[in-house]
This record gives C-alpha cells, structure tokens and sequence, in this order.
C-alpha cells in the first residue's frame, strides 16, 4: 500500500508540476491534513486526481490531426495524390509536404497557414494555374518550394511574401510566359532559381528579371526566350538591361481654352515662357504665360485687332516686337513697352505689298534680324523686311501674284534659304546671295503641285520637309545633297498642317485633318521613317508648338472651328 502511494504520488506531482512545490504543500495541508491524520482518505482522493489526469492526457493524445483524406503519411513526410483542394491539417510533425495531380484550380492565399513547420513544399504534375497573394503565409521555416510540371500562368506579385528563408525554388515546366516585377522581393536567402521549360516573352515587361540576374546571388539555369522577335532563341541570363527600349510617349490632354484660334506660337522673353495665339473671330493676339503655382497656363496680355490670322513674336536685343498678320485693315508691328507693361503699335506695314497675309517667318542671317510675309492674294507679293535698329523695312519682294500661301526659313548646306508654298504651282526655293544680300530663286519641288505649306525638320544631321496637301497625300523628302527626295506618303483628308514637332530625342510629325482624326506620327530611327503613335481629337487644327516649363513639355494645338487645347508630352516606362 505504501509503495502505491509513493507511485500515485510521483505521478500527481509530475501532472501538476505546473502549479508549483508550493501549490502541492498547500493542497496537502488544507485537504489532506496533518502528516499522520486522515492519509488513507487523502490518499483515495491523490490516486483519483492522478487517474483523472491520465484519462485527459490520453484525450489529448487521441486529439492530434491526423493524415488527411488522399494523402500518405509518414514520420515527417505527407504526400497527397488527386485531391480536390488543399487540407487544412497535417500531423504536426510533418515537414515535408507534397502534392500530386491535385485537381484544385489555383493555390489560394494562406493555405499553408496551419502547417508552420515546413521547410519543403512540392507540387508536380497538377491542373492549377494561379497562385494567388500571399499564397505561402506563414511558411517562416520553408527552404525549398518547388512548382513543376503544373499549369500556372499566372503568378501574383506578392506570392512569395515573407518567405525570407526559402534557398531554392523551381517554377519549371508551367505556362508562364512572364513574371510579376520584383516578385522575388524580400527573398534574400534564394541561392537557387529554376524557371526552364516556361515561354517567357523577353519585353519590357521581363526587363526587372534581367536586372535582377545581373545583381542576385542566387544562380539561375539557362533560360531562353520565346519571344518577341528581337530576343527570340536568345538566352536571358546574357541579356543586357539596355537590351530594352521601354520608355514610350504620348500626349495626355490637361488643358481645355475656350477659344478658336488659327495659330499658335511659343517663345522667350525675360527667361520666361509665353505662348500666343491668333484669335480671327475675336480679332486679338491673345499672350498666355505659365503659372508656376497653379500649373497651369493664364492670361498675360492681348492685342486687339481685326480679323488676326498670325501674331509672330520677334526679339531682337531683349526687345519683344510681335508682327500681327490681318485679313482687313492692313497689318501692324508692335513693341513690348516693359515700362508702361503693354504693347504698343509702333509701325504699319505696307497694305499694297501685303493684302491678305498667310504666314509669317522670322530668321536672322550675319547678325541681322528679318521677316517674311507670305501673300496669299492676286495682287500681293510675299516680302522679306529687314530691322534697321529703329524699325523695319522693305527689303525684297518675292513670288509676286503666286498668291503664296506658307513660307518656310531653313539652312541647306548651312545656306539661309526660303521655300515658299503656293497654290498655283509647285514649291519654289530660294538661296541666299551673301554678297548681294538678297535671296535669289534656285529651283523647285517637283511632282508637288498644290502643296499649302511646307515644314522642316532633322534627324541626326539630316535634313527633311513635311509637305502638306489639304486633299491627296501629305509627305515626307529629304535632302540628298542635290534635291528633295520621297522618303515616305501621309493620306491626307482636309489637312492644313503637317507639322513637325520635336521633344528631346522623339520627333514627330502632327497630321491635321479636318474631317477625321489628327494623326501623331514617331520617327523609327531603324525604319527611316515615321510610324503611327497617337490619334488626337481636335477640330480643324490649324497649327502646333511646343513649349517647355518646370520640366514639362506641352504640346499647343490651335483650333480653327473649336476649343484649343493643351496637351503634356508624358514619358511612360513599361517595364513599371
């Protein structure tokens, strides 16, 4: 009896170590009493608590998860074959967990939640093709994932989330043919990398993969791309970032002007930016400035006028002149008087020279500041003027009774030359006579009857002119040393401009139409020619310029029979 009473008393204290030495002393002084009094009753009630103890250990035990439907068990391993979904329990002892021709459809975001203690995770040979965020959660100890021989095609951005200590992982064999940006992130213990037998396509969107080849650890096996046809059959571990051409372009709408205008002109004053635009209906030079605190372009100045088809900006010795081109009433030049901070008249200009004025170019040649006027009438003559340091004056009469309608300044083998557009013949272009000062007619375009105005523009030094024609096609010739040559034909649907813009290394060309869309075109430097880019909305474009401010470019779009409107030039990286 004696020694079962030791024995029982072993194994309760054992049970109950968790409350104490003290908690038993006391236990047997209140309940069982004095050493030596009322033991054989206290006795029965310590072999009972002991008995009761071991009944709830044994439930314990019987408790523990056991190996799930459709998967095999072992001391540490689990493999489950051909089930519908992920099960949620695994004997705890299990580390290494497998799955095979499974038929759920995706692994779904926590689903490994309940087996903490993995550090290898399998799945061959199954049917789904997503893995979806946060699809690993809790797996803090996990150090090998492989994904082979499945289906996936796509995989979230944040499915490896917080698996800090995985070493290896293997996505082989899947349908993947590209990967989320920085879907490694946060994986700094990988030291292995396996993505063969995938169709990865090696664009923009793959770039992040190439760089970050180029700065992990962890080694990769070879690895070919399977598109597009740039990179195609090449190996991406020997691809470059610079490789890829990522960065693309478009103008964004962001500003809306309630007011038709006919031309749009950008330029300097005082280091700061305006713009101005001819207004016909409203008969004004209508000046806008930037506002570096609202972002946005507001009113400056205006000058009143009548029937206003071109207001051209000169500055001559930080002196504003703006040379304001009208329909009726002749013709004016004004000056920026900084003083009084208005524009004043300060000349006329010749109404039986100029008698319905189209367009006007300024240019400068030896140091000295001149204008042309193209006339657009019967009994007019496009001019040249020229500053004498007080005013301007006529300095040569050219194409009379043309009815002239653009003129364009440019240098040909670093010779001023004038290329002027008409409407009853082709273009005519004429050189510069250094010695006589005064141009002289060269030659002109041949095939390119009714052309309305003509643009150039260079690419790497070469020189090119848009032509634009309001029915049958607009062009593109260059320069072969000799002679304007095709390079490559616009349709064009009632245009009145085809302009060249230029923005830092992109060059277009703007094919306005005024019955249909206008047309963006991008130079493709490979090709030697301009490609589609962009439709923009605007109703009967007139003319284009680009102004720059803030680090900003805005592209300026007159509107003949509309609102006018802003739009910013945007660089967009595709690789983000």
């Amino acid at each position: 009896m004696k020694n079962m009473k030791n024995k029982a008393w072993r194994l309760f204290s054992f049970l109950v170590k968790g409350a104490g030495a003290a908690g038993l002393v006391q236990y047997r002084s209140t309940v069982m009493g004095r050493p030596g009094r009322g033991w054989r009753g206290g006795w029965t009630v310590l072999i009972w608590l002991a008995a009761v103890c071991l009944v709830l250990t044994d439930g314990r035990r019987s408790r523990q998860p056991r190996c799930p439907v459709g998967c095999t068990c072992t001391k540490d391993n689990a493999l489950c074959e051909n089930v519908r979904s992920v099960p949620h329990t695994f004997p705890s002892d299990v580390v290494s967990l497998s799955f095979v021709k499974s038929g759920f459809n995706e692994i779904s975001g926590a689903s490994f939640v309940h087996t903490p203690n993995l550090q290898l995770l399998l799945f061959t040979a199954n049917s789904f093709d997503l893995i979806d965020e946060d699809a690993f959660m809790g797996l803090a100890h996990l150090e090998y994932l492989f994904i082979e021989n499945n289906r996936i095609a796509s995989i979230s951005p944040f499915a490896f989330r917080g698996l800090k200590t995985l070493l290896h992982l293997s996505l082989a064999y899947n349908n993947l043919e590209t990967l989320p940006k920085d879907v490694f992130r946060g994986m700094d213990a990988l030291t292995k990398v396996d993505l063969r037998g995938n169709n990865l396509i090696c664009d923009c969107k793959l770039k992040w993969l190439v760089e970050w080849i180029h700065h992990t650890n962890a080694t990769l096996d070879q690895i070919y791309c399977s598109g597009p046809p740039i990179h195609q059959g090449k190996k991406i571990n020997d691809l470059l970032p610079h490789s890829f051409d990522c960065i693309t372009t478009e103008f964004a709408s962001y500003q809306l002007l309630r007011f038709e205008s006919i031309s749009v002109e950008t330029f300097t004053f005082g280091n700061e930016q305006y713009v101005v635009f001819a207004q016909p209906f409203a008969g004004t030079c209508n000046f806008l400035e930037w506002d570096h605190v609202e972002m946005t372009f507001r009113t400056y100045d205006a000058i009143q006028s009548t029937s206003t088809v071109v207001c051209k900006p000169m500055v001559i010795d930080n002196q504003l002149f703006v040379i304001v081109a009208q329909l009726f009433g002749g013709s004016h030049i004004y000056k920026r008087d900084s003083s009084a901070n208005k524009f004043i008249k300060i000349q006329d200009i010749d109404i039986l020279r100029i008698r319905k004025p189209n367009d006007i170019e300024t240019f400068v040649i030896d140091g000295e500041s001149f204008f042309v006027i193209a006339d657009s009438s019967k009994a007019g003559s496009t001019t040249v003027y020229k500053w004498n340091g007080i005013g301007f004056y006529s300095h040569q009469s050219l194409h009379p009774w043309y009815r002239d309608t653009d003129v364009e300044y440019l240098e040909i083998s670093n010779k001023p030359h004038l290329i002027l557009s008409s409407s009853s013949q082709r273009p005519v272009v004429y050189q510069w006579n250094r010695s006589q000062k005064k141009f002289d007619r060269r030659t002109d375009i041949p095939d390119m009857e009714d052309v309305f105005s003509i643009k150039h523009f260079r690419v790497k030094g070469e020189l090119f002119i848009c032509l634009t024609r309001y029915i049958g096609d607009s062009r593109v010739m260059r320069w072969d040393g000799a002679m304007f040559k095709e390079v490559q034909t616009f349709p064009s649907r009632g245009s009145m401009v085809f302009q060249p813009v230029s923005v830092g290394k992109w060059q277009y060309a703007i094919l306005g139409s005024d019955y249909s869309l206008t047309q963006v075109y991008q130079w493709d430097a490979k090709r030697g020619q301009f490609v589609p880019s962009q439709e923009l909305s605007i109703q009967a474009p007139r003319g284009f310029s680009v102004v720059s401010v803030d680090n900003r470019v805005f592209l300026l779009a007159s509107s003949f029979k509309g609102k006018t409107q802003i739009y910013e030039h945007l660089m967009i990286d595709l690789s983000d």
